[in-house]
């Protein structure tokens, strides 16, 4: 059952932003297709710096008991997608927080 806590961990992470962003309409909620394109742009330039680094053989698994095991390419385990949307989503949370905050100033 450890093999998958990372995950999960990161998965209730990811509604816990889109629950904040639900609630104060920041991103997600406010502009949709906006936020996808940004979050989708932002995982893609993440996984082309992960794929150079795992070729020059900088980036690698490693050993984890909580890992699901489950790899989207060599090196590459599943959750660093998900990892990828939680930085990049919150990311644009704090961008469009400040940005708001900003204007009202």
């Amino acid at each position: 059952m450890t093999q998958w806590l990372y995950l999960l961990g990161l998965l209730v992470s990811i509604a816990g932003l889109m629950t904040l962003d639900w609630r104060y309409r920041v991103a997600l909620f406010d502009q949709p297709r906006r936020a996808i394109v940004t979050v989708v742009l932002g995982v893609a330039a993440f996984l082309i710096w992960d794929f150079i680094g795992v070729g020059l053989g900088i980036f690698f698994i490693g050993d984890s008991a909580y890992l699901s095991g489950v790899t989207v390419a060599p090196e590459v385990p599943l959750e660093e997608i998900f990892f990828l949307i939680l930085l990049t989503y919150q990311t644009l949370l704090l961008w469009r927080a400040f940005a708001r905050q900003r204007e009202r100033a």
